[in-house]
Parts: structure tokens; C-alpha cells; sequence
């Protein structure tokens, strides 16, 4: 009498029991599909991220900063977030930084440093080509000669006299232009004039007489 209501007590603790272990059992199994997973990488040219497993009920945020500088600005994301990111021309290696804030405990969040290194050939310097300048023809009209052009060859200067070889005798005064006839001459001048005179006077004279 007394072991018919263990029985009927034992049979739902059973299913109770039973249950529970069902339950912890997803529970276990749906854990890992929940888990936050923040995987990124870098080389020398690029950075890629990719978050995954995160609570798309809360506000989650991820940030990327290259030598202190942000390459990726603060992103709010859901349950997942993926972007591959171009770093700029670098001669140096890159110290970038990763960020992640879970909006549901700060045991899902994560902080993580990486280095970009120098590609190859990055560091040679390329000389940059010296631009050609243009010539710009232009078409000029000749100017005018200021002075004349001086002719080559100069006008030949008059030969010099050439001294006479006629020779006075010797102990004889050279010629002044005057000579012995010159006073004769003039008296005859001055006898000639008086003529004259004298003639005009006449003439006046028997002119006036005529008249009378």
C-alpha cells in the first residue's frame, strides 16, 4: 500500500531531472555560437577586420588608429562587423592599435596592438621628372640700325705733295712774288687816273660853256 505513491512521486522527479539536463545541454551547446570572436590582421599595405559573435541587441563599437591617428573612426556595429582598410604610403613601420567595446560586459571587449611593416621598394625614392618648358615662338619685327654701317675700307687719304726738285741756284733768294717792274707799273696807273680826270673836267666844263 505504502509503494504506490513512491512510485507515482518518483516518475515526475524523473522527467523534472531529465529536463533540466536537457536544458543545460543547449544551453552548452548554444554558448559557443553566442561567444564574441575579434580576429583582425595587417601587412605592409592593408588591415583587415572581422568581428563576429556579438550581441546585436546592444551597441557595440570598434576603433583603429595608425601611429595615433585614426584609420578607422569610432563604428557602432551589431552582431558582426567586417571592413579591410588601404594604409597609407609608409617608409616606416605603422603601430596600429584595435579597439573593440561590447555593449553587453566589458569581458567581451578587446584591446590589441599590431605593427604594419615597410612593403618592399617602398623606401626607394622615385625622382620626379623635370617638366620640359614650352618655347613659344614669336615672331619679331627687325629693329632699325641706330647708326649707319660703317663701310670696310676707308677713303684713301690724299697723297702727300711731293716737295719739288726744281732748285733755286745756289747763293739765289727763293721768289716773294714782287719783282723790279712793279713800281713802273704803277705810276703809269696814277698818270693814266690824272689823264682821266683832267679830260672829265674839260668835258664839264665846255658842256657848261655850250649852255651859256
Amino acid at each position: 500500500m505504502t509503494a504506490s505513491p513512491r512510485r507515482a512521486w518518483s516518475r515526475p522527479g524523473t522527467l523534472i531531472a531529465a529536463a533540466a539536463t536537457g536544458i543545460i545541454g543547449l544551453g552548452l551547446c548554444a554558448t559557443p555560437a553566442s561567444a564574441h570572436t575579434p580576429n583582425w590582421s595587417a601587412d605592409c599595405s592593408k588591415v583587415e577586420v572581422h568581428l563576429t559573435a556579438y550581441n546585436r541587441n546592444v551597441e557595440n563599437t570598434v576603433t583603429i588608429t595608425a601611429d595615433g591617428k585614426d584609420l578607422l573612426p569610432k563604428t557602432t556595429f551589431g552582431a558582426s562587423f567586417e571592413k579591410t582598410i588601404d594604409l597609407p604610403a609608409h617608409t616606416a613601420e605603422v603601430k596600429l592599435h584595435l579597439s573593440v567595446v561590447a555593449g553587453d560586459g566589458k569581458n567581451f571587449s578587446k584591446e590589441d596592438d599590431k605593427v604594419a611593416p615597410v612593403c618592399e621598394g617602398s623606401d626607394e625614392t622615385t625622382p620626379t621628372p623635370t617638366p620640359t618648358p614650352t618655347e613659344t615662338k614669336t615672331t619679331e619685327s627687325p629693329e632699325p640700325s641706330e647708326t649707319p654701317s660703317e663701310e670696310a675700307s676707308t677713303a684713301p687719304s690724299a697723297a702727300p705733295s711731293t716737295p719739288s726738285t726744281d732748285e733755286s741756284p745756289a747763293g739765289d733768294l727763293a721768289e716773294t712774288g714782287a719783282s723790279s717792274s712793279t713800281p713802273l707799273l704803277a705810276g703809269g696807273a696814277a698818270v693814266a687816273l690824272l689823264a682821266g680826270g683832267g679830260l672829265l673836267f674839260a668835258n664839264r666844263k665846255r658842256r657848261a660853256a655850250a649852255r651859256h
